[in-house]
């Protein structure tokens, strides 16, 4: 299997995950795909996709990129895109989450850390 280059970034709360390539081919998408559920399955589950350099997607990978960041949020874990190129915005709308910068990204993912973290407090019936 030929390797794209993907750039993955571990920090203390998530992961971030750049493809260093400016089209979104089925290959890639499969490579990255792969990448992000095995770091899922770890900690820090977080992820965060930063397509910066995305000029070109197949429509197809930008659906299976969201159907990852759907099936996250069921399980718990903050899934954020960022750095989406204007002419790619059609193909991402159906995104749960997408910001414009990797910063606001890193934001997202702390609010919805703290926002479980007090919705886990108040269905606990002891706090």
């Amino acid at each position: 299997m030929l390797h794209m280059p993907i750039k993955k970034d571990t920090k203390e709360k998530f992961t971030v995950y750049t493809p260093d390539s400016t089209t979104f081919s089925a290959n890639m998408a499969e490579e990255l795909m792969a990448m992000i559920r095995e770091g899922m399955a770890s900690e820090p589950p977080h992820v965060i996709v930063n397509l910066k350099h995305l000029e070109q997607a197949e429509e197809a990978s930008a659906q299976r990129l969201i159907s990852l960041q759907q099936e996250s949020y069921e399980k718990n874990i903050s899934f954020v895109l960022c750095g989406i190129h204007k002419s790619l915005e059609p193909l991402f709308q159906q995104s749960i989450n997408r910001v414009p910068s990797e910063s606001e990204a890193w934001d997202m993912v702390q609010m919805e850390e703290i926002e479980r973290e007090l919705l886990d407090q108040h269905d606990d019936p002891l706090l």
